[in-house]
C-alpha cells in the first residue's frame, strides 16, 4: 500500500511539473525595452563571451533586451524615478531563453571548459550548480526579470561595490564591507525598483523580478533576435 501511494505521489509530481511549468515559444506579449525606455544603456553579456562561461550563450542572437509588456512598463516607471535623481539604467540581461539556461547547465557539466574564473574566483565550477548560483529554471525565462545597474546621465560609472554575475557574498545586497557610497548607490537602485513593483533577491544586488509577473508558471524559449 505504501509503495502504491509513493508511486501515485511521484506521478502527481510529474503531472504537476508539466502543467505548472510550461514551456512556450509565443513572444506576443514581449517588447524590446528600447521601445519603452529611450535612454537605457545595454551591455547584454550573454550575447558576448564576457560572462562566467567565457562563451556566447545559446539563444542570444542579438544584443536586445526583451521583457513582457507588464515588466517593461514597470521598468519604465523605475527609470523615470531614477532619471529624476540624475541616473540612467544600464541593462545586463532581461528575458533569457530556456535554451540559454540549459547552456549554462551543459557548461557546468563540461569538464573541458573552465569558463572565466574572474566571475567565481573562490568557487569550483561544480559549486555553481550545487550552491544554487545557477538553476535549471530561471525567473529570467518567465520574461519579467531584469539585471541592471545605475549609471550617471553622462554615462559615467556608479560604484555599486561589485560587478554583474560575480558569484560571491560581495554580490549580496546587504554585504557588510561596502563603503557608505556603495551602500547608498545600491539603496537608490533597490528603492526605485521596489517602488515600481519589483522585488529583489538576497544573493544579487542587480536582480529584480516583477512582483505580479504575468507568467509565473511559464518559461519561454524563443530566440532573442
Amino acid at each position: 500500500m505504501k509503495k502504491f501511494l509513493l508511486i501515485i505521489f511521484v506521478l502527481l509530481c510529474i503531472i504537476s511539473n508539466s502543467v505548472f511549468a510550461q514551456i512556450s515559444y509565443d513572444k506576443t506579449d514581449f517588447v524590446p525595452v528600447y521601445t519603452v525606455i529611450d535612454d537605457a544603456v545595454y551591455d547584454i553579456r550573454y550575447y558576448s563571451s564576457y560572462n562566467f562561461t567565457g562563451n556566447k550563450i545559446n539563444g542570444y542572437n542579438a544584443p536586445i533586451a526583451y521583457m513582457t509588456k507588464e515588466g517593461a512598463n514597470a521598468l519604465s516607471k523605475a527609470a523615470d524615478d531614477l532619471r529624476k535623481q540624475g541616473y540612467r539604467i544600464l541593462i545586463w540581461d532581461t528575458y533569457r531563453p530556456q535554451k540559454a539556461v540549459n547552456n549554462f547547465v551543459e557548461w557546468i557539466n563540461n569538464p573541458n571548459d573552465e569558463g572565466d574564473k574572474s566571475f567565481f574566483p573562490n568557487l569550483a565550477k561544480s559549486d555553481l550548480l550545487k550552491g544554487k548560483y545557477i538553476m535549471s529554471k530561471s525567473g529570467h525565462s518567465r520574461g519579467s526579470t531584469v539585471d541592471l545597474t545605475l549609471i550617471k546621465k553622462d554615462g559615467s560609472f556608479v560604484d555599486m561595490g561589485g560587478t554583474f554575475d560575480l558569484f560571491s557574498e560581495i554580490s549580496h545586497p546587504d554585504y557588510k564591507k561596502l563603503t557608505k557610497e556603495q551602500k547608498r548607490n545600491r539603496k537608490i537602485l533597490h528603492d526605485a525598483m521596489i517602488k515600481a513593483g519589483f522585488e529583489g533577491i538576497d544573493s544579487e544586488w542587480w536582480h529584480f523580478t516583477l512582483k505580479n509577473e504575468p507568467y509565473p508558471d511559464t518559461y519561454f524559449d524563443f530566440d532573442i533576435e
